[in-house]
């Protein structure tokens, strides 16, 4: 049953896809929900300048696709502050190809080997103005950003420990006997070894979160 909301006010959707059936499948599906389907194409280029011409609600887009693929159209839509907020649809489960995205104003990252249920939830959250994300690929992000911090020196992982610990930047260095601009580098480096944004106190959430589990 379609969504009372959606009928009044229908948010409008362009499906780009080079494969017909999931182009095809997956407009009628999104139509079934109650959304407008507003646009449908094969490749990223016509995907791209269809957007810019029109700011389309949502955007959902294969990866793999002719002439622009889905990261580019992405990136370049991020460049221009296009406010229309991309679904990414793919067989894609590569950490790194999520990242990338996630730094380009992502609003959802769904794999094509999900549910219906799954990808009902992703538009929904995302025409609310959230994000959402498979659990298939963030559990690959989390084992990636746990394969990088095996990167990290002796040092830096002592320092990731105290952070965990919710240690300020001048009581960790008291405690490892350096100074607190050493201590400052050293979280420096560490986010850059993890690839993590530069958000307030990401890297103490990362450290709760995965280096304490160890």
């Amino acid at each position: 049953m379609k969504n009372n909301v959606l009928e009044k006010n229908p948010v409008s959707v362009l499906i780009a896809d080079d494969h017909p059936l999931t182009l095809y499948g997956t407009q009628a599906f999104v139509t079934s929900l109650g959304y407008k389907v507003v646009h449908i194409c094969t490749d990223g280029l016509e995907a791209f300048e269809w957007i810019v011409r029109h700011k389309p609600k949502m955007a959902i887009l294969d990866i793999s696709m002719p002439q622009m693929d889905g990261l580019e159209v992405l990136e370049k839509l991020h460049q221009r502050g296009i406010s229309t907020r991309v679904i990414l649809f793919t067989m894609h489960k590569e950490a790194t190809i999520y990242k990338r995205a996630k730094n380009m104003g992502l609003s959802g990252y769904l794999l094509k080997e999900g549910s219906e249920a799954e990808l009902k939830l992703c538009l929904e959250t995302v025409a609310q103005g959230g994000k959402y994300m498979s659990d298939l690929i963030l559990k690959e992000a989390n084992k990636h950003q746990a394969n990088e911090s095996e990167e990290l020196t002796f040092a830096e992982k002592k320092v990731l420990e105290l952070i965990a610990q919710q240690k300020t930047s001048k009581q960790i260095g008291d405690l490892l006997f350096i100074s607190e601009k050493t201590v400052e580098k050293h979280r420096s480096n560490i986010i850059q070894k993890l690839n993590l944004p530069k958000e307030k106190n990401i890297l103490l959430h990362w450290a709760m979160k995965h280096f304490l589990e160890k």
